[in-house]
């Protein structure tokens, strides 16, 4: 379980770090309406991904259980992690004028109700984000061993998510000050980059079980070793 967790964790920093509407409105709502309302929106947005897992699992699940073993299944989940990053990259490249308008247009409700559903609604909406969640499911059924792993593995990742949105509700006021439309720019396109980079080290391990397998022994060797 404890490795679960700790292959987990990475995943789940990129995915706080994923600079969109969400992003914008999160960091809009604690600056100006306080710690609670910036809260409640994050769990709108917590809710969604919730429903987004559900979906992307049930709707895998018989093909999850036939090639479980199968490496060509880390192909697959470091081809659509790769490809999501690569095009995450390209929107980015072209959409500079898009992150300003965002920047200095965000709406934000007072009302608790509303600001719960705007959080839900606005993941919700994003496709990416069920494309996404898939891939960490496929991703997550090749590294762990059964059922109860892979839910600890993407449990995992939303309490990630959810703690760095924390710090990043906590830390609003600031970095809203420091995060100017060219900075927000860059981050984009880093953790593009960040995500295409895990799908190529997930593609390699697919196109070289034997050798992931043989890493996998010699770290757990040294692991013994250095215990004794």
């Amino acid at each position: 379980m404890i490795d679960d967790v700790l292959t987990a964790i990475p995943f789940g920093i990129i995915l706080s770090f994923t600079i969109g509407p969400v992003f914008f409105v999160l960091l809009e709502t604690s600056a100006t309406k306080g710690f609670k309302s910036a809260l409640i929106f994050d769990f709108g947005v917590i809710l969604a991904d919730i429903l987004f897992i559900i979906v992307a699992y049930y709707s895998t699940t018989k093909l999850l259980d036939k090639i479980k073993d199968d490496p060509n299944f880390l192909v697959f989940g470091g081809v659509l992690l790769a490809v999501y990053g690569f095009i995450s990259f390209l929107k980015t490249s072209k959409s500079f004028r898009d992150i300003v308008r965002e920047f200095h247009t965000v709406e934000i409700k007072k009302n608790f109700g509303k600001l719960f559903i705007k959080g839900f609604l606005l993941n919700f909406i994003n496709i990416g984000v069920l494309l996404g969640w898939l891939g960490f499911i496929v991703i997550g059924n090749s590294l762990t061993d059964n059922n109860e792993s892979l839910f600890v593995f993407l449990g995992t990742i939303l309490a990630v998510y959810f703690l760095v949105d924390l710090l990043k509700i906590l830390a609003a006021k600031t970095l809203k000050n420091k995060l100017t439309p060219r900075r927000i720019f860059k981050t984009k396109k880093i953790v593009s980059l960040v995500i295409m980079g895990f799908g190529i080290l997930l593609l390699l391990q697919g196109f070289f079980p034997k050798e992931k397998e043989l890493l996998k022994e010699k770290l757990e060797n040294f692991e013994i070793f250095k215990s004794e």
